[in-house]
């Protein structure tokens, strides 16, 4: 990994500048910046490397999910070389108090197919819930308060470090509690709703990141209000504000 805060004879001087700011910059300016680093080819991908090395072991934030996505989706073998060597299941912990394997999940939402993450969320709420929720493909509202906060956290990290901080349980609580926990106004906000109609699955849904905020995951969205209750209200999310 070259050191980028020395004036490389490999790396152009413009994109050496380009780098200085965006080291400097507020996560927004290092949002619009990174498509110019992309531009630069190379030289772009190393710097973002590097800059994503110096980043292991902090809180992931809406910038260190936008590096990664861009490297991994990056054509070129460095990027994805760097990845599979030192991040091989991502920058978020794939912690579950009760051994459940989240490398699936992650790769799904690493390659951006939120469709398929959306399905596979829940089936892991399921196997957290229990063999018969399994069996049944879906989870009773009155199963969710078991559901253990460690797992929540690690599903709701991966869903918002992949979507720029878009998608998760703690956005869509965040808005619902924001409305003052109205129903009515929180369907229409996540585009699961408009006017009477609500939005028919799946095709109707929207499957990237064009969707409004909160969108996904659907949470069993179709089973009705009370399950996307009792999950908004779990005890986990007091530990990120109320």
């Amino acid at each position: 990994m070259p050191d980028l805060s020395t004036n490389s004879p490999s790396v152009p001087s413009d994109v050496i500048e380009l780098q200085e700011k965006f080291t400097t910059s507020t996560a927004k300016n290092q949002l619009q910046m990174l498509p110019q680093l992309l531009d630069a080819g190379l030289p772009g991908i190393e710097i973002l490397m590097a800059w994503l090395q110096q980043q292991r072991g902090s809180k992931p934030t809406t910038v260190t999910g936008a590096v990664y996505q861009a490297l991994y989706q990056s054509e070129l073998p460095p990027a994805r070389d760097y990845l599979e060597r030192e991040l091989p299941t991502g920058m978020i912990a794939l912690q579950s108090s009760r051994g459940i394997d989240y490398t699936n999940l992650q790769k799904l939402l690493a390659q951006q197919k939120f469709e398929a993450a959306d399905k596979l969320t829940t089936e892991k709420l399921c196997e957290l819930a229990g063999v018969d929720a399994v069996k049944r493909k879906w989870i009773y509202f009155t199963e969710v308060e078991q559901l253990p906060a460690i797992d929540l956290h690690t599903i709701d990290a991966l869903w918002s470090f992949h979507s720029e901080g878009k998608f998760g349980f703690s956005i869509q609580r965040e808005m619902w509690v924001g409305m003052g926990k109205n129903w009515d106004k929180l369907w229409v906000k996540l585009g699961w709703k408009n006017g009477n109609n609500w939005t028919r699955y799946p095709g109707s849904f929207t499957w990237d990141l064009t969707a409004p905020r909160g969108h996904l995951p659907l949470s069993n969205q179709l089973r009705g209000v009370r399950v996307m209750s009792s999950l908004l209200s779990h005890p986990a999310w007091e530990e990120v504000g109320s």
